[in-house]
């Protein structure tokens, strides 16, 4: 159900004050919960919730021919299921250009990242190399599935383990993982998203907020060093910004990332222990 006209200008009014309808701050996240494993069939899995907002993410590994442009790197493929399942919104069928939109915006995070040491997935120069299948489903959309499907498929790769690989069949043995973790590096990305509703701009929009939005744009940052880096960016929406409203959001999500980076990397760390 689309949000009411009422309702939307409502938002706008409030966050004009400085206020939101569940008394959060501007830039402040609901309450963030992330599982994992949470599935023995897959190399790699994670639940989170945020708020309402739930998404799970797995990941698969497989064998196949690399890229012409680069034969001794592994390969990445994101995709994402909107099912009626996490909202009336969506409809079973092909992927619609919201799925592919947040698969793009996830895996070019990771991949820009150089979280995933591509180079250690090379089996055969120019021939075999292992392929990084991350799928996400998100279970329930309140609003933000972006940042919470990234942060899920982070915490799906932090987790993911090998699977074994028979050399004189060339198969991967399914079901069957060796102790060793998917290489990555310490360039962990975290995505936020920062949406502008009028003249203010929110994190962590629920469903309501996020229908008010006029545009948003999300950042995927990872650790440089002491500092950071922002890895990439993506505009959504057709409104325009000013150079000096993407110059605010710029140092916006540098200033939140370096808030709360710390404490989603460790609670990774914490549940992905293996």
């Amino acid at each position: 159900m689309e949000t009411s006209n009422i309702t939307r200008r409502r938002i706008t009014e409030y966050l004009l004050e400085g206020k939101r309808f569940d008394s959060r701050k501007l830039l402040e996240y609901r309450n963030i919960e992330i599982e994992s494993p949470v599935s023995n069939k897959a190399e790699g899995s994670a639940f989170v919730r945020i708020g309402k907002t739930e998404v799970a993410a797995g990941v698969k590994l497989g064998v196949s021919e690399p890229y012409t442009d680069s034969e001794d790197l592994g390969t990445l493929v994101t995709t994402v299921e909107l099912s009626p399942l996490a909202s009336e919104r969506f409809e079973l069928g092909p992927p619609k250009i919201e799925a592919i939109e947040l698969a793009r915006v996830v895996d070019r995070g990771i991949r820009e990242s150089g979280f995933i040491d591509f180079n250690k997935l090379c089996i055969k120069s120019g021939e075999k190399v292992w392929t990084v299948f991350v799928d996400i489903y998100p279970l329930n959309d309140d609003g933000n599935l972006i940042d919470a499907s990234s942060l899920a498929a982070v915490a799906a790769l932090q987790n993911a383990v090998m699977p074994k690989y028979n050399e004189k069949t060339e198969r991967v043995e399914f079901g069957k993982w060796t102790s060793k973790k998917l290489p990555l590096t310490e360039h962990m990305p975290l995505t936020l998203t920062l949406h502008k509703i009028s003249r203010s701009i929110i994190l962590d929009p629920c469903r309501e907020e996020e229908d008010a939005q006029e545009t948003r744009v999300s950042f995927a940052i990872s650790p440089k060093g002491k500092d950071c880096m922002i890895n990439a960016m993506q505009k959504g929406n057709e409104s325009a910004l000013t150079q000096d409203e993407i110059s605010k959001m710029i140092d916006t999500a540098v200033e939140e990332w370096k808030k709360i980076y710390p404490a989603i990397a460790e609670k990774i760390k914490k549940v992905t222990a293996r």
